[in-house]
């Protein structure tokens, strides 16, 4: 039985393309001149800082710290700082209308429906909460944030790491057996079944597999709980 499920956010309830054409793209443009503008502010410091150790600068100089953010996010890199700063201007985007945070239509539907069949609901992304939560609070649908009782982020630990979702279900106090996980990354969801969780692939923007040892649903019509 099927008490709650974790949810990936990209390429799952969410386009891979949003994420990868509108608010990186957009977080890139805007970092040089957010970091001038806001360096004083707490937050914005303390994320320069954190950035400055991460890479192990003897020296704090604004423009060697901006380049290596700028080449982290190039890389694809999800170092703490950078997804600090990156949400922080995805907040300023969202509150201006920028844009909005992306959602499949069968994602809502059947989010909304399992949260009233009392199914409970919790994401897990790479993403930081409060990136998760600014998505989910501006969508084209208005504020879904209410559907879900919980949000995971690399604070937890590695998405590709059993122990990540061995964790998750400790915090939220459900069996294993009793979560079902969502991805569209197969080793994702490798590691939340070798914690003992259910898992379902979704396979909306990619070629279906072979031989997986995971269902596959190309939407989340095709997710059976």
């Amino acid at each position: 039985m099927i008490k709650a499920i974790l949810t990936d956010i990209e390429g799952t309830t969410s386009s891979l393309s949003f994420v990868k054409e509108v608010l990186f793209p957009y977080s890139r443009q805007r970092l040089a001149g957010f970091v001038q503008q806001h360096a004083t502010d707490p937050a914005v410091a303390a994320a320069l800082a954190d950035a400055t150790r991460l890479f192990k600068s003897t020296t704090y100089d604004q423009t060697i710290i901006v380049d290596q953010l700028l080449r982290w996010i190039d890389e694809d890199n999800k170092a703490g700082p950078l997804k600090a700063l990156q949400g922080m201007i995805w907040e300023e985007g969202y509150r201006t209308n920028a844009f909005k945070g992306h959602i499949y239509a069968d994602a809502l539907h059947h989010l909304r429906a399992w949260r009233a069949q009392g199914v409970l609901l919790y994401v897990f992304s790479s993403g930081s909460v409060k990136a998760q939560k600014l998505l989910f609070s501006h969508t084209e649908y208005g504020d879904i944030t209410g559907l879900f009782s919980g949000y995971f982020d690399t604070q937890v630990g590695a998405k590709k790491s059993p122990d990540s979702y061995i964790a998750i279900a400790a915090e939220i106090d459900i069996a294993p057996s009793h979560v079902l996980f969502l991805s569209d990354i197969k080793e994702e969801l490798d590691a939340a079944k070798q914690a003992g969780m259910q898992t379902t692939w979704l396979v909306r923007e990619q070629v279906t597999a072979t031989n997986s040892e995971h269902p596959q649903a190309t939407d989340f019509d095709q997710v059976q709980i």
